[in-house]
């Protein structure tokens, strides 16, 4: 019979899944499933999160209009400590993880480019799961991914308009509040005319839908394309943004680019999650 291990993830060591119970770990690596996940998530998230915080390293808004996002920082805008330090600290440490990992398994090492390591990372990551020092591994990636979502997505709130409000009547407009630290139950999604209609992000899927159908008898109008970047997809659904762009690129949702950042089609997205939703079920 195979020996069982509590997991040692950061996930099960800080209570952060699971309910605060330690999963059991079998097959002789260290993580339990979900935190192996976890892990593997969260390096593919860093490898965006890292172009992200480059956009904001002159110390423009996400979203806004930069011309480049290497090569120094635009004349004239303020140097973004924050997001270099986050970008230096992942080279740093996923280079000393890339490190650990060719040597110990004969490997070449990688480039030293935040793309290159997690890629080498991702293709290792159940060599890695079953070292001594997983749980250390876990730690230090989710650190690093909770201090890339906060240097390239900082509060305050900014908010997104996602079409008419919906209520019989009510002429005003929908907004999305973004924020890195909102909770499922906060109600995100506010009427800019009646602070009354308001709902949590968790009811946007059927949300949008009601807001594309028409009354009975009423002519027929093009449903509003909506679209959205990933961090904006993450907290709607509530899901790790690595889900989110390994999604995109698995079910090839529409896509457009503007002022260097991508948006995805919301009733792509939505479609997706809906399936996900029906097979868990």
């Amino acid at each position: 019979m195979a020996v069982t291990a509590l997991c040692h993830g950061e996930g099960c060591r800080t209570g952060r899944s699971g309910g605060g119970t330690r999963r059991r770990t079998t097959g002789g690596s260290r993580l339990c499933k979900p935190c192996r996940e976890h892990l593997a998530a969260g390096l593919a998230e860093l490898a965006h999160l890292y172009e992200e915080c480059g956009r904001v390293l002159g110390g423009a808004a996400p979203g806004s209009l930069r011309e480049r996002t290497t090569g120094g920082v635009l004349p004239g805008l303020p140097f973004n400590g924050a997001a270099a330090d986050v970008r230096a600290g992942m080279v740093s440490v996923l280079g000393s993880w890339s490190g650990l990992v060719a040597q110990q398994r004969g490997l070449a090492a990688p480039p030293r480019t935040v793309a290159a390591l997690t890629a080498f990372l991702l293709r290792n990551a159940d060599w890695l799961a079953a070292h001594s020092a997983a749980g250390e591994a876990t730690e230090e990636i989710a650190r690093l991914v909770r201090a890339g979502r906060r240097a390239a997505f900082p509060d305050p709130a900014r908010s997104i308009r996602l079409g008419d409000c919906p209520e019989s009547g009510c002429a005003g407009a929908l907004t999305l509040a973004v924020r890195a630290a909102a909770r499922a139950d906060e109600p995100a999604i506010v009427c800019a005319a009646d602070p009354g209609h308001r709902w949590t992000s968790d009811q946007w899927s059927g949300l949008s839908r009601s807001m594309d159908s028409r009354e009975p008898g009423t002519p027929a109008a093009p449903a509003t394309e909506r679209w959205l970047t990933a961090a904006d997809i993450a907290q709607l659904w509530h899901t790790p943004t690595g889900t989110v762009y390994r999604l995109a690129s698995e079910q090839r949702w529409r896509r457009r680019n503007r002022a260097g950042r991508t948006y995805y089609n919301e009733s792509d997205v939505r479609d997706c999650f809906t399936r996900r939703a029906a097979a868990r079920t």
